[in-house]
């Protein structure tokens, strides 16, 4: 079976958790502080506080950012349900807008439509690795005094006119869940270039407690902690962290590697015409978390007869990305949502196996059985023009 993903761990990793353990130092501690340090510079943030999963970091980037009960966060129902239950964690409403069909990422125009005199901030996911268009959202929050919080859940190492992500706006969120680019196991990080919103951020993932674990660990005077707020137990392990130092270290080659393997899919797939491909506008610079192909209407073939055959060959296949105001937990609140680009999107994509490393037999594998699927149903024809980002 060739797997959707798998994570990039070595000898590397391997060694940093054991040496790690033996140090005896394993919950929060001096390797989280070298893992932030690291991450902020990469990214180009001047902070960055590392937390125990994305989630977590979203829930903590509403509370920072003043978001409470009643307000409205603009968001899109395209993404994994965990953006949605984030802003529902701290009272809020998440108010669902559509996404744009050529790069599954947040649409301006409809989320402008959205906003009401509740809303208070925007909550913009960069989906499958494809930067959204933070300069419109920047000028859209500006224009209207709304916070602008980014989920790079999926973004390590992608780029947005020449800058990481991670370094555009105050609260980027990031995971290092198996699934995506670099893992830690599980794992998040909040970067953020304001002191104020750092300071805050690190004593709400520890309980709201004064001096940290480490602090008072190094200190020659005798220090007593005060829990100034009620906070979260949201800490990252220092064998974790151990683990996220050797692969932020690798994390250029594995986009490098992952990059390889899209454009060899890019070049096997576009002449077909009834299929769209990722799309890269000039400035946006994609890691490719994930490789999701859109099954064009008229479509011989149905999205999922194509995954169940692929399945039968061995191939493994993720469905398109989840749509929140379609999950149980949201069904009823949003029954009445007008989301068809979101839903048409779900409904007819698929994501291929796109991981490092991945042998020339596999890719080629994927390749040829994916044409051979598709040919049966006499539907290679010509090439189209993919959607320009608008």
């Amino acid at each position: 079976m060739i797997p959707i993903a798998k994570p990039f761990l070595a000898e590397e990793e391997a060694q940093a958790a054991y040496d790690t353990i033996l140090t005896g130092w394993i919950t929060q501690g001096p390797k989280v502080q070298a893992f932030e340090a690291q991450f902020a510079t990469y990214t180009g943030a001047k902070y960055a506080v590392a937390v125990s999963n994305c989630t977590t970091a979203l829930h903590l980037a509403m509370i920072v950012a003043g978001i409470g009960k009643d307000d409205e966060v603009i968001c899109p129902s395209m993404s994994y349900i965990a953006t949605a239950n984030a802003i529902t964690y701290v009272g809020a409403v998440p108010v669902f807008a559509e996404v744009q069909r050529g790069t599954y990422n947040l649409d301006p125009v409809d989320a402008e439509q959205k906003i009401t005199s509740k809303t208070k901030a925007i909550l913009l996911v960069h989906q499958i690795g494809l930067p959204a268009d933070i300069d419109a959202f920047t000028t859209l929050c500006n224009r209207y005094n709304l916070q602008l919080i980014e989920d790079a859940a999926c973004a390590a190492g992608s780029s947005y006119k020449g800058k990481r992500i991670g370094s555009h706006s105050s609260l980027v969120c990031f995971s290092f869940h198996p699934r995506k680019v670099i893992s830690t196991g599980d794992g998040g990080m909040i970067t953020t270039s304001d002191e104020n919103l750092y300071n805050r951020l690190k004593l709400l993932r520890q309980h709201g407690m004064s001096v940290n674990d480490r602090v008072r660990h190094e200190s020659t005077q005798l220090i007593f902690e005060d829990h100034i707020e009620i906070g979260y137990n949201y800490r990252m392990t220092d064998i974790q962290a151990a683990v996220g130092i050797e692969q932020l270290k690798k994390l250029d080659w594995i986009v490098t590697e992952r990059r390889k393997i899209a454009y060899a899919y890019n070049e096997a797939f576009k002449d077909i015409d009834c299929i769209s491909l990722p799309f890269e506008s000039d400035g946006y610079f994609c890691n490719y978390q994930s490789y999701c192909i859109y099954l064009q209407p008229g479509c011989h073939i149905k999205r999922n007869d194509l995954m169940q055959q692929l399945l039968d060959k061995k191939i493994a296949t993720r469905r398109g990305v989840m749509n929140a105001h379609r999950e149980t937990a949201y069904r009823e609140l949003y029954r009445n949502a007008s989301l068809p680009v979101s839903e048409n999107l779900q409904d007819n994509s698929i994501m291929l196996p796109l991981f490092v490393p991945m042998s020339k037999e596999e890719i080629d594998y994927v390749i040829d059985t994916f044409l051979s699927l598709l040919s049966a149903q006499k539907n290679l024809i010509a090439p189209i023009e993919e959607p320009a980002i608008t």
